[in-house]
């Protein structure tokens, strides 16, 4: 089949915050040299901000770094933090920790709470001002390479494929998008990011990465509970001690609230569900009343990496470079990612520029690398390095490790904790389990899945192939059903996986994917890594509002 092609000097896959912010710097640097730098943007989601999820309380070190005008152009960063509140929780009550006693990781002070997308949709505005080519709906579904190996860029998905396979009457094949080089800012367990990893060998040499899975609602909260700018997460209950999770409770303007809760994906219970998790926290005497006569208006979740430095991978190869957290940069031990990622842009765009100056090409772009290993985002990391290390090893010990490494240490010790496993080996049978019975929704404060997929305005063309693929169909019920108790059902927060039983007495997995919020929790977490996520039709999956 032929294909149209396009073909620009610097070409980025994802337009979340690292991707909008290598293309900003890249016009950046092209103005002030009095050069021109063709840049490319695709998105898959249906508008920029339409698949961005974050919690989030923004550190502006790196915006400020990359626009440093923001406040007086109306970046959407417009409530300060006023009160930062961390606390334990146990199943009745709990104790918050006095600040004097918060390592500075966990202070927020000058930073803001923002909805991200909002964020990302102002950023792309500024993009486009400057004469980035920003094509929404156009997802990155293929590598390109040239006969050398070298990375030339990315195919976008064929529109109107049938669940068959064949062409409907709506088919439109896609596009090959050329570049001298090709960014991949897809974010967390990016799906052609995690191929470049294995085609260039590029975790070779480090930890395996380690993620959780992030769920969030935004609520319209009763303005006499309304706190703007406060700030507040919790650790322990519900999670028993040795799984690693906690929340987030961020109160933004318009007596609007975030509020979230994060479970570690090295869990091992097969029983546990995220999303119960998630539900039973806000029935907690300490958080529940912030809900009571208050409004859900929004829900999603996605993954995020949280292994830290030591599961960074070789970030460049030839003709490409992996940005934000399609390589793994969120520091978990702050809960932020938006400012890292947005500096990995301005580094790699900065080292291309350089490289277009000097009439190069499709080779890698080693100063990028180079340049984060003298940034203070370097620093940042390596102060954290061993964070997720403790806290995998329990509730008390972690607590105890790392507020010795961060609160009387600063950081700076002389040993390196490393991951030993991928989240999917970690997962033990259910035969060593007991099910967790779960409080049934009231639909007030708690929620069950499928009303929250409403909410996401999760969409997908149904007539298009199902995009979580199996790469052996007996192995969910013949190992997963068999020996871990069906985990899907319940790690995937939006009800795609479902055991059903045959008229035969046979049971068989069940892909809802019409559910699909692009989380990728099932990419990682399947124990036997048998499900493999791939890109839907361009477009398609939720369009979060405000998220």
């Amino acid at each position: 089949m032929t294909r149209e092609v396009m073909e620009y000097d610097v070409l980025i896959v994802g337009g979340g915050p690292a991707g909008l912010a290598a293309a900003i710097r890249l016009k950046q640097r092209a103005a002030e040299s009095g050069s021109e730098i063709n840049v490319c943007l695709i998105e898959k989601g249906s508008e920029i901000g339409a698949h961005i999820l974050s919690g989030a309380v923004m550190d502006p070190i790196a915006i400020s770094e990359l626009w440093p005008t923001w406040k007086d152009d109306g970046a959407p960063l417009n409530q300060p933090v006023t009160a930062d509140r961390f606390m334990f929780l146990s199943a009745a009550g709990g104790f918050t920790v006095p600040n004097f006693a918060l390592p500075k990781i966990f202070q927020n002070h000058g930073n803001y709470v923002v909805s991200l997308g909002n964020v990302c949709r102002w950023l792309g505005a500024r993009a486009e001002e400057l004469g980035v080519e920003i094509y929404p709906g156009f997802a990155g579904a293929e590598v390109l390479f040239d006969e050398s190996g070298r990375v030339k860029g990315v195919a976008t998905g064929d529109m109107g494929v049938g669940r068959d396979g064949a062409q409907t009457a709506n088919f439109q094949s896609g596009m090959e998008l050329h570049a001298k080089y090709t960014f991949f800012a897809e974010g967390c367990r990016g799906h052609l990011g995690k191929q470049l990893m294995e085609r260039f060998g590029l975790r070779e040499g480090v930890d395996p990465q380690t993620y959780g899975i992030g769920l969030k609602e935004l609520w319209e909260v009763d303005p006499a509970r309304h706190q703007p700018g406060l700030v507040v997460h919790t650790a322990g209950w519900p999670l028993d001690r040795a799984t690693y999770g906690g929340s987030f409770l961020y109160h933004l303007d318009n007596h609007q609230v975030a509020v979230g809760f994060v479970v570690g994906l090295a869990y091992e219970n097969p029983y546990l569900s995220p999303y119960e998790e998630f539900q039973r926290y806000k029935l907690h005497p300490s958080i529940r009343p912030t809900f009571e006569g208050g409004k859900r208006i929004a829900y999603g979740a996605r993954a995020i990496t949280a292994g830290g430095l030591r599961s960074l991978p070789k970030l460049t190869f030839p003709g490409g470079v992996l940005i934000g957290d399609d390589a793994g940069f969120l520091n978990a031990s702050r809960i932020k990612g938006s400012h890292a990622a947005i500096k990995t842009g301005m580094l790699a765009a900065e080292a291309a520029a350089a490289a277009l100056a000097a009439g190069r090409g499709h080779d890698e772009l080693t100063d990028y690398p180079a340049a984060f290993r003298d940034s203070w985002l370097h620093a940042e990391l390596h102060r954290a390095r061993n964070f997720k290390q403790w806290m995998s090893k329990g509730l008390v010990t972690g607590t105890l490790m790392v507020g010795i490494e961060q609160k009387l240490l600063g950081g700076n010790v002389p040993w390196t904790l490393r991951h030993a496993h991928a989240d999917h080996e970690c997962l033990k049978p259910a035969s060593g389990f007991q099910p967790i019975e779960y409080p049934k929704p009231d639909g007030k404060i708690t929620f069950d899945r499928l009303s929250s997929v409403f909410i996401s305005n999760t969409n997908h063309e149904e007539n298009q192939p199902i995009h979580l693929t199996l790469k052996d169909a007996g192995v969910p019920v013949a190992v997963n059903l068999a020996r871990f108790a069906g985990p899907e059902s319940r790690y995937c927060p939006a009800g795609v996986y479902e055991y059903v039983r045959n008229d035969d007495g046979s049971d068989r997995l069940q892909i809802n994917a019409q559910n699909c919020v692009h989380c990728k929790t099932c990419d990682i977490k399947d124990p036997t890594q048998n499900i493999v996520w791939v890109v839907p039709e361009g477009g398609g999956g939720p369009n979060y509002p405000g998220m």
